[in-house]
């Protein structure tokens, strides 16, 4: 029996999938913060803590791991990677694979081993894989290096725009009264007093007001969420550019909680027609599994595994971290 192991590394929380060579759960663990680029030392604990109680959770030892898969936050440059193998070897692991968590949500949500990923979550990021294997990644760096959006950035765009409302350099906005009643001020004028005097930092949650705002038809809101979708639309073509996928067929996949929890079309729609432009053959799909999911398949592929239909059928239905059942062995 061969068993295999996918690790979600991510932000806020690390996830641990260990299941054999037929899809069968056998282990799950999660800890914190996976991302070495918040902190390392914290990330390193985070990801042992995970991978291990995946493995204890099994009643395996990690040389039955016949391959692992790490999809980190952070994975994205060469020099990431300088810290990341040996974090990773100096855990006990030798044969294992890593690579941006962007990947894993690519994988999680296709059957094909390449395509395109687009998150937007509280940043934003693309990569993708074309059929001969090469992997290329465009953005994830912030504004200044290029990127647009993630709930770290659109939730600046709402309380500007709030504050361009005010005193009326842009037209009323309902995102004035949603963002008060957010964080629990009377007025404008109060509110722009007590963040410019105490130097207070946006919640990233106001970014979700855009949906809600939207759904009233409100042109502020409407705008921004537009320009997230040229903006994610033109990362996905630039990837399939370099790529040379423009002639191929495959899925572009959304990922991230702004995505896959509230967008009703406003981001996706352009999207859609900055991909069709260019690869009229390619599907946009939303992610539906659990990206972890990824994880897996890419460790058993990574082992020279074809991957059976009935594991992805069986696999894909698997949404929720907390909701997936492991066997009893």
């Amino acid at each position: 029996m061969a068993y295999y192991l996918g690790i979600d590394g991510g932000g806020t929380k690390t996830y641990a999938l260990l299941t054999d060579e037929q899809g069968q759960v056998l282990g799950k663990g999660q800890s914190g913060n996976g991302n070495h680029q918040i902190d390392a030392a914290v990330a390193a604990e985070s990801i042992r803590s995970a991978a291990f109680g995946a493995i204890a959770d099994a009643g395996l030892q990690l040389a039955d791991i016949r391959h692992t898969f790490f999809g980190l936050a952070g994975a994205d440059r060469e020099p990431d990677y300088r810290i990341l193998h040996p974090m990773i070897r100096n855990m006990g692991f030798t044969d294992y694979s890593v690579d941006c968590d962007t990947v894993i949500g690519l994988r999680a949500g296709t059957k094909r081993p390449y395509g395109v990923a687009l998150i937007c979550g509280t940043g934003t990021n693309a990569a993708g894989r074309n059929p001969q294997g090469e992997h290329v990644q465009c953005g994830g760096f912030d504004y200044m290096y290029g990127d647009f959006g993630g709930g770290g950035a659109l939730n600046i765009e709402v309380f500007r725009s709030v504050i361009r409302a005010w005193d009326g350099r842009e037209q009323p906005t309902q995102l004035t009264e949603l963002l008060l009643s957010l964080l629990g001020y009377d007025t404008v004028g109060e509110m722009f007093d007590d963040f410019y005097d105490n130097q207070r930092s946006v919640p990233v949650d106001a970014a979700r007001l855009l949906f809600a705002a939207a759904a009233g038809q409100d042109a502020v809101a409407l705008e921004i969420l537009n320009r997230q979708g040229v903006e994610l639309g033109k990362s996905a073509a630039a990837v399939i550019r370099r790529l040379g996928m423009e002639n191929e067929a495959f899925d572009v996949v959304l990922a991230g909680s702004l995505l896959t929890r509230g967008d009703r079309g406003w981001i996706r729609g352009p999207i859609e027609q900055a991909v069709r432009a260019v690869a009229p053959a390619a599907s946009v799909v939303t992610l539906a599994t659990e990206p972890v999911v990824g994880a897996v398949w890419a460790a058993m592929e990574a082992d020279g595994l074809t991957i059976p239909e009935q594991v992805y059928e069986q696999m894909r239905l698997f949404r929720d971290f907390e909701h997936i059942h492991q066997i009893t062995r």
